[in-house]
């Protein structure tokens, strides 16, 4: 078999062997396993000896108040927020880390002010903010004694008077809300003068070295990829300050959205530099990502949810994936089934991550991927404000607006913020059900290698009935996918040794969200700057020929709110209220 950019050779052991430090799919497990046994030996392995205990004693003071009351108590919540408290990226390794990971900061007239904030300007934003800290502050003591107070009465009952106790729980709700009201009125009379410059200056060089090994091995010219990679870095870099402008963040247009568009205004202007091309590495970055995603998912976590979880993500999801197909094809008649089953898995699966894989398993074609993420990423914005107004506007619960931001807004970084606008509890559950559903990128791109292999090739190519063995499955399908199980398998190992509590300190609060998660979000902005870098509008115009391609997203996710909904709904208050009633 004549190898080409997709193929694997196999019919040379040796040439089969290569891959392993000749291809993209390997590079990207490698790269990322480096950084993930670095994030295990800085915050699991060189984690404080005390953490232990502290969560430990922690973890009894909330039994004890769970057992002598029927409600959360002042004293629960102060234990759990001294565990809360403890995170391993809260260390000096964490926190240098943490400076070299930096991305632009959030700003709102001045663009600069995402990279430098000097030291009077900082003190003059920190006195202005300083009294309503202070208000903040005094309104959460008030709150505060005000539930004492309310507690102790119902203490004096004995907690049998359900009035009372129900006073007591109000007093305690309004607390923690002032409680949230002073921290952060406290972190915006905290801030801290910085310069971003050097320390991007620094990842710059980071990122040329670590992505330019493989590169090198994979027969690129270093000091081209070099150059290529400074200029899809500083897209990136740009992408990234647009998406924290206020107006911009307050309706979800991240930097993987804008990373797409300036690459793409700067591609169908003046062009693409012939200098930044070699550097415009979408796949490379992308996978990269994807594996250290991984490590996101937990299988402690998704065993915590539930049943209801689990059916809300596993049975939605395929049922969807299906029948959009399905829809594109009999209905639309989408002529290229590529595009049709990409969108279909970027859709219902788990947005841009599922296209990826999936375009990877059925070799579509560049611009098909790009459109599919160009169309999930504006439909994501717009849900992503529209889905918790909604909500909140006819008073679904919690939980089940929760569930149903969680198994369908695609973005995780989306589901996590309109979660959190409706509470910590519908933040829990939305992540929570976006994590199990993204263990279904590695099915899906089994799946679909599969049925491209035996079902979809041969028929276009008249040779229907053909046997096909598992050497071209296999060849078939990206092989990242596997780092991405890898590294899901080996987290939820590492955290499920640990416990619960330790398992929050050091893997997510460590290992995850430390250096896991910011290295991946610039995996994928450099991605997605690549994706508009190599980007050419003509090349698109002929996809969206009767605006088909939007019709099946439309239609396919009007199908996965319905059902979503109506599952989280049956699984959560009918089939097992009772798990909801401990979320």
């Amino acid at each position: 078999m004549k190898e080409t950019d997709h193929d694997i050779v196999v019919d040379d052991g040796r040439a089969r062997l290569s891959d392993l430090w000749k291809k993209e799919d390997y590079w990207a497990i490698w790269l990322g396993f480096i950084i993930l046994i670095a994030g295990y030996c800085l915050f699991i392995n060189g984690a404080p000896a005390n953490f232990a205990e502290k969560a430990a004693a922690a973890g009894r003071l909330m039994e004890e108040e769970a057992r002598k009351a029927p409600f959360r108590t002042v004293e629960f919540y102060a234990a759990q927020d001294a565990k809360n408290g403890m995170r391993a990226r809260d260390s000096a390794a964490g926190k240098i880390l943490a400076k070299y990971l930096a991305t632009p900061k959030t700003w709102t007239n001045s663009p600069l002010d995402a990279f430098y904030i000097a030291e009077s300007a900082s003190s003059a934003a920190n006195e202005k903010a300083a009294p309503a800290a202070a208000a903040a502050k005094g309104k959460a003591e008030e709150f505060l004694a005000a539930a004492k107070v309310a507690q102790a009465a119902a203490a004096e009952a004995q907690f049998q008077n359900a009035d009372r106790n129900a006073e007591a729980k109000d007093a305690i709700a309004a607390w923690r809300t002032a409680r949230g009201a002073a921290s952060k009125a406290a972190d915006k009379a905290k801030q801290k003068p910085f310069n971003l410059a050097p320390t991007l200056a620094v990842l710059l060089v980071v990122g040329i070295l670590f992505f330019g090994i493989g590169a090198a091995a994979m027969g690129q010219n270093p000091s081209r990829f070099a150059i290529g990679f400074a200029g899809v870095f500083v897209v990136a870099l740009l992408a990234f300050m647009m998406g924290q402008q206020g107006v911009m963040r307050h309706y979800g247009v991240s930097g993987e959205a804008w990373a797409i568009i300036i690459g793409m205004i700067i591609a169908n202007t003046v062009g693409t530099p012939a200098c930044i091309k070699p550097g415009v590495q979408t796949e490379y970055y992308i996978k990269t990502g994807l594996v250290l995603l991984g490590a996101e998912v937990l299988m402690d976590k998704i065993i915590a949810i539930g049943t209801p979880g689990i059916f809300v993500a596993w049975v939605v999801t395929p049922i969807v994936l299906v029948s959009t197909y399905i829809f594109g094809q009999k209905v639309l008649k989408i002529p290229s089934k590529t595009l049709n089953i990409v969108i279909s898995a970027d859709m219902s699966v788990c947005g841009t991550s599922a296209a990826i894989a999936t375009a990877s398993a059925c070799r579509a074609k560049k611009e098909e991927l790009t459109l599919a993420i160009g169309i999930s990423l504006t439909f994501t914005a717009i849900m992503m404000v529209a889905m918790p107004a909604f909500i909140k506007a006819v008073g679904i619960p919690d939980v089940l607006g929760g569930a149903w931001i969680g198994g369908t807004v695609d973005s995780t970084g989306a589901v996590a913020a309109a979660g959190a606008f409706l509470g910590p509890r519908a933040m829990y559950v939305a992540t929570t059900i976006k994590m199990i559903q993204n263990v279904l990128i590695g099915v899906t791109a089994f799946c679909v290698a599969v049925y491209w292999t035996t079902r979809v090739e041969p028929t276009e190519n008249g040779m229907v009935g053909r046997s096909v063995g598992i050497g071209e499955i296999w060849n078939r399908f990206p092989k990242f996918v596997i780092g991405f199980l890898a590294a899901s398998v080996l987290a939820s190992l590492v955290s499920g040794g640990l416990g619960a509590d330790l398992s929050n300190a050091l893997v997510n609060e460590g290992l995850a969200r430390g250096i896991a998660t910011p290295v991946r979000n610039w995996c994928f902005v450099l991605a997605f700057a690549s994706i508009g870098l190599g980007t050419n509008f003509r090349e698109l115009a002929h996809y969206f020929k009767g605006g088909k391609p939007i019709i099946l997203y439309v239609c396919g996710q009007t199908l996965n709110l319905i059902l979503t909904l109506v599952m989280a709904y049956v699984m959560f208050y009918i089939m097992f209220p009772g798990i909801t009633a401990e979320i």
